[in-house]
């Protein structure tokens, strides 16, 4: 399973922006899929996550409401659309699939990453 994420850049405070991560290697659609994000300094820690089909997902406390997570199964690739962005938000922004399809926070239960992508918000 190759992840390939993009959509990362420079944005003002209250702007947006939408990253998606494409899929390639196998069939999409078996595996739950994950956000997450690891800011200089800190751990790496879980933003969103979506089942296999995309009816539940699962989100952080500090980003709900501002984030969507959301997936196209026929173009192989999962969404985050991030809304009123902080300067806390700033981090590299790596997807992850989960091939036993559960929707969990924790990193270690995902076994594929993408190389990450750089989203910096400046106040």
């Amino acid at each position: 399973v190759q992840l390939q994420a993009s959509g990362g850049g420079l944005v003002q405070a209250g702007g947006s922006l939408r990253l998606s991560c494409a899929q390639s290697g196998r069939t999409f659609s078996n595996y739950a899929m994950g956000w997450f994000r690891q800011a200089p300094g800190k751990e790496r820690e879980f933003v969103a996550g979506i089942s296999r089909s995309g009816l539940s997902v699962n989100y952080a406390n500090s980003v709900k409401g501002r984030f969507t997570i959301s997936r196209d199964n026929a173009k192989n690739t999962v969404y985050l659309q991030m809304n009123s962005l902080k300067p806390e938000d700033t981090a590299v922004y790596y997807c992850a699939a989960d091939r036993d399809g559960r929707v969990v926070p924790n990193s270690y239960e995902y076994e594929y990453w993408g190389q990450g992508t750089q989203v910096t918000v400046s106040s």
